[in-house]
């Protein structure tokens, strides 16, 4: 059956499409087309009632869930209406001022005002950094960064995978080359101690004096501690490495000065553009200008990477950059200089500390004891659970986190953990003390996972099938209408009637 919203849409559409067609009719002189004028004009109700209904529905989840991915924002109503402007139509290639297509004069003036506001929003100074913001996301801008310095089958090293790494930071396993910046370039990963879930920069500098690395990531993507750029930049300068930042989860932290600033340090860094930054999908790379060092002659070595990095992102790994999106960015940087940012940003990470001091206080195991940023990474095993089983059940009662694997892990089809983010819900409004309720909303759809867990077989369809029985059922629903009352009552940025 059709929901009665669609039939009423359907119902409007013959009607305008009645109206469409004598529209046509009179015009049959002038040779105007069906294909010429047929849904150009056309809001999307009207034009794909069923589309129309599955983003509302999409909406309406939002609304009456808890978004707790770490990868996750909302953004503000200015940067949609960027998303859905005429930006989307326009072909684009080449460097401001230098494009490959016409008609870009406005666009050139775009990405120009969004290079600017991006240097403006981390402080930075245009005669010693410069920024391309046409990556399309942060993997993009990882991998036109080691096409532009390492070169194929160069070396790199990152933060392992299991330990807090990216996928784009060279991941692989012993039978498998699982990201691309792995086939294409030769990588070797770093590593956090296993009893304090801290990086390793001992290990790093020994096992980087060995691998001799063009390049060492210092970024993370599942790690909830400050970074220490300043050791990073020791160890790089002592193998002769350049040395990057890849800040995508922590960038908004940055641009609010309350994360220590990479820029002081690197000399290249990226960033996707949606997590804490809360703009619309996209990456940016920074990259040093003028002097990079004085030789013992007295002779000043130059840095050469602008035009690298602008040719690695087009035409080396990209083709048109998304236009609506770079629009998007420079109202969300713009955004980001602002003082009601830093207050934002300020109540994210209090919000994220307000969570980890409840799971600490109530025997969860929260790797590294603790968090500093935006994000809690829990160790399910001590509940007897495993990362994918409690995303199950939070995922069914409407509290949606991920499942992560975790230190020592073998394999990402079983993780054993979850990461948690508070950036989502604190753009909601959601204070310290509403976090706590959230805690035990999300406390008790686990003990929800653990008691299914007893009485399931050993495979995760077990336990699936075991959650979604007549035992759990009532016990799911029950829950999950508390969760959609507590969410009901947070206000969700963007369109009102969308």
């Amino acid at each position: 059956m059709w929901p009665r919203l669609v039939l009423s849409v359907i119902s409007q559409r013959q009607k305008m499409t009645i109206t469409r067609n004598r529209y046509i009719g009179d015009l049959s002189k002038q040779k105007i087309s069906l294909a010429d004028s047929w849904n150009l004009q056309d809001d999307i109700s009207s034009d794909d009632p069923e589309m129309y209904v599955l983003i509302r529905k999409e909406k309406d989840r939002q609304r009456k869930g808890l978004e707790m991915i770490a990868s996750e924002n909302f953004v503000s109503k200015a940067v949609i209406q960027c998303l859905g402007s005429c930006l989307t139509n326009k072909v684009t290639e080449g460097q401001p001022g230098d494009r490959y297509f016409g008609g870009n004069q406005f666009i050139d003036q775009i990405e120009i005002l969004t290079q600017k506001r991006a240097l403006e929003a981390f402080r930075l100074d245009p005669e010693e950094w410069g920024v391309n913001v046409q990556p399309l996301s942060g993997s993009p801008a990882n991998l036109a960064v080691y096409t532009a310095l390492v070169e194929p089958h160069g070396r790199f090293m990152g933060l392992h995978l299991p330990d807090g790494g990216h996928l784009s930071h060279g991941f692989m396993t012993p039978t498998k080359k699982v990201s691309a910046t792995s086939l294409f370039f030769e990588s070797f990963p770093y590593k956090v101690n296993p009893n304090t879930g801290l990086i390793n920069y001992d290990e790093l500098h020994a096992n980087a004096k060995l691998f001799l690395p063009k390049l060492i990531v210092a970024g993370i993507s599942c790690y909830s501690r400050h970074l220490d750029y300043n050791r990073f930049r020791k160890i790089a300068d002592d193998v002769g490495a350049y040395l990057m930042a890849d800040m995508a989860h922590v960038s908004g932290l940055v641009a609010a000065g309350l994360s220590p600033n990479p820029f002081e340090y690197c000399d290249v860094v990226t960033s996707t553009t949606n997590k804490t930054l809360r703009g619309s999908r996209s990456g940016l790379i920074f990259y040093r200008k003028g002097v990079r060092k004085v030789m013992k002659n007295g002779e000043k070595v130059m840095y050469d990477l602008e035009r690298k990095i602008n040719d690695a992102v087009f035409p080396g790994i990209q083709g048109v950059p998304h236009n609506n999106a770079i629009a998007g960015v420079c109202v969300a940087l713009r955004q980001a200089a602002t003082p009601e940012f830093k207050k934002y940003q300020e109540q994210v990470i209090a919000n994220s500390q307000r969570l980890c001091k409840c799971f600490l206080e109530n025997g969860y195991t929260v790797i590294s004891g603790g968090t500093d940023n935006h994000l809690v990474w829990l160790d399910m095993r001590n509940k007897g659970l495993d990362g994918s089983r409690a995303d199950k059940v939070l995922d069914d009662v409407g509290i949606t986190v991920n499942k992560n694997i975790v230190p020592g892990d073998k394999s990402a089809l079983k993780p054993s953990g979850l990461r948690i983010g508070t950036p989502a819900l604190t753009s909601r409004n959601l204070k310290e003390d509403d976090i706590t309720q959230v805690f035990h909303l999300m406390d008790d759809a686990i003990k929800i996972a653990m008691d299914a867990n007893k009485k399931s077989g050993p495979l995760l369809k077990d336990f699936k099938a075991t959650v979604d029985s007549e035992e759990f059922k009532p016990k799911i629903e029950e829950l999950r209408k508390r969760v959609e009352n507590f969410a009901l009552g947070f206000p969700l940025p963007g369109f009102d009637d969308w």
